[in-house]
């Protein structure tokens, strides 16, 4: 809408239909000017928008909690869909991937008797989601530093996107993440790499191998070049924290995101990055004021497979 200039655009009821689409739902929802409905049609179409875009460098940022969910699998198939040209994430991120490439998580509730969980079953609970200590560290450990073994043999320096990349050489299956930004040059960066449990593993290699060392710098300057380089830039950003932080800064030395869609339950009052809406990064220069943009409340389990089905459905 043109400042100054008020287009009267009539609600339109939703009219559910058999066989309905997920895109045709999501179409309804933006014709039937229903708050958050009308959000997530508006996110729809600018994620559309921003994967066609010719030369856009297309990054995904989010915390490690969605990746022991069944929402894994939605942000696997955008990398094998080549939706996505950049990962930031938290080391969380990879510790889920890998665990549950090797074992399973399961099903549980928010109010479950923890400390009987932990005290008779060896679980830990993420949210409504069972990880089983057998499914988490032990398997990590067992997997990952014959890995650093072979990844170090010939150097005692790599970036975390190189370590990650190089793990993800050795799996073999294609419902992880790691082996598919491997198998589609989708670099994985996780600027916290020690604050999880493969960055335990890391440390723990460092006891006996004193000479190790992780790059961050350089991490840090694929992330400038990669967005200095780019004609446009444009992010998916789930939740807050590190990996938000690190799209929108490297951004904002180009002049801030070009297109930016930003999933979050938190609010803003409390001055939080989590809570900060797009309209606030705009004052740091860190979104373009004309950016095609939109923020969506609610959980990204539901929101993110939304809206990949409706762009896979337009685009596929």
């Amino acid at each position: 809408m043109a400042k100054g200039k008020l287009e009267l655009i009539p609600v339109e009821d939703i009219k559910v239909k058999k066989g309905m689409t997920v895109d045709e739902m999501l179409t309804a929802m933006g014709r039937a000017g229903g708050f958050t409905a009308q959000k997530l049609a508006d996110a729809t179409d600018i994620a559309e928008s921003m994967i066609k875009k010719k030369d856009c460098l297309r990054i995904l940022s989010f915390p490690a909690c969605i990746m022991a969910t069944g929402t894994r699998g939605v942000i696997v198939d955008m990398v094998k869909n080549h939706m996505i040209d950049l990962i930031i994430t938290t080391c969380g991120t990879l510790d889920h991937d890998l665990s549950r490439t090797f074992a399973h998580y399961y099903k549980g509730d928010f109010m479950m008797d923890d400390a009987m969980l932990r005290d008779d079953y060896e679980i830990s609970r993420l949210g409504n989601v069972l990880v089983p200590d057998s499914c988490y560290g032990i398997v990590l450990e067992d997997n990952l530093l014959p890995m650093f073994e072979d990844i170090f043999k010939d150097t005692d320096s790599l970036t975390t996107h190189e370590i990650i990349d190089q793990v993800g050489a050795r799996l073999d299956n294609e419902d992880s993440l790691l082996y598919q930004c491997h198998k589609n040059n989708v670099p994985i960066v996780v600027p916290g790499i020690t604050d999880g449990s493969f960055g335990c593993q890391l440390w723990m290699y460092y006891q006996f191998h004193r000479k190790l060392r992780i790059d961050l710098f350089a991490d840090e300057q694929m992330l400038s070049e990669m967005t200095n380089e780019a004609k446009y830039t444009g992010a998916i950003i789930i939740g807050g924290g590190i990996s938000k932080h690190h799209v929108i800064w490297w951004n904002q030395f180009r002049g801030g995101l070009d297109y930016c869609i930003y999933l979050t339950t938190a609010e803003e009052y409390d001055g939080s990055l989590s809570g900060a809406r797009i309209r606030e990064a705009v004052s740091w220069g860190k979104v373009k004021e004309d950016a095609k943009k939109m923020t969506v409340e609610g959980d990204a389990t539901i929101t993110l497979p939304l809206i990949y089905a409706g762009v896979a459905n337009r685009l596929f």
